[in-house]
């Protein structure tokens, strides 16, 4: 009797096996394109951080310019990379918090010759943003 009415339904029943997989497939497919969108927006945003922090680090660095080599603007951008960087994955999570550090330990020796501080930040700089390419990269 049950098998009778499979078999008088069955069109019926692949119909609605087809659909829900498809809407599962679908909903799967939106929120794994949205996750990415965002993936790539926190890393442009921070690309564009990064690059403002490296000016900033450059005017204060070499042109001892005080306003535009400001450690207050620095410390702006560092916090905003930081802040963002929970929109990315956990990698980079870790490399803006160590660009955090360095910069906590650095930031106030960038207009003098003191030390290798200029040498960390830039260097924690480029590993951040080569962490955030690689990431950018490896969507899908």
């Amino acid at each position: 009797m049950i098998l009778d009415q499979v078999r008088r339904n069955a069109v019926a029943i692949i119909s609605l096996v087809v659909a829900l997989s498809g809407l599962a497939y679908n909903t799967w497919r939106n929120e794994s394109s949205e996750a990415n969108k965002t993936t790539r927006d926190a890393g442009f945003f921070m690309m564009q951080e990064l690059s403002e922090l490296q000016e900033t680090v450059l005017y204060a660095r070499y042109d001892r310019d005080d306003e535009r080599g400001d450690i207050k603007s620095g410390w702006s951008h560092v916090l905003a990379i930081k802040d963002i960087s929970y929109a990315m994955p956990t990698n980079v999570q870790d490399h803006a918090q160590k660009l955090l550090q360095v910069w906590q330990e650095n930031a106030a020796h960038l207009q003098s010759n003191e030390g290798d501080g200029y040498q960390q930040v830039d260097q924690a700089i480029d590993e951040m943003k080569l962490q955030i390419v690689t990431t950018i990269k490896a969507l899908k």
